[in-house]
């Protein structure tokens, strides 16, 4: 299992056609993968709980308060 500390979260900003996986203007949790990194792709877990691999470009990363860190947190 995945400690909080291994994610982060991002703001989708385009959803790179990807529409069906992604909507623009949501917040999405994101878990840290170096090497998905380094090929300029980010690891965002979906609705579903799964985790994907998109475009880094696609999205913009960003604080979520701590009170709202639980409610994202909460689903892993």
């Amino acid at each position: 299992m995945r400690k909080p500390t291994d994610t982060y979260f991002l703001l989708c900003v385009e959803d790179g056609g990807y529409p069906v996986a992604l909507e623009a203007r949501k917040v999405y949790r994101a878990i840290t993968d170096a090497d998905a990194e380094r090929h300029g792709l980010v690891r965002v877990v979906d609705e579903s709980g799964e985790d994907y691999l998109f475009p880094t470009a696609l999205f913009v990363r960003i604080q979520v308060p701590e009170e709202a860190e639980k409610v994202f947190v909460d689903s892993m």
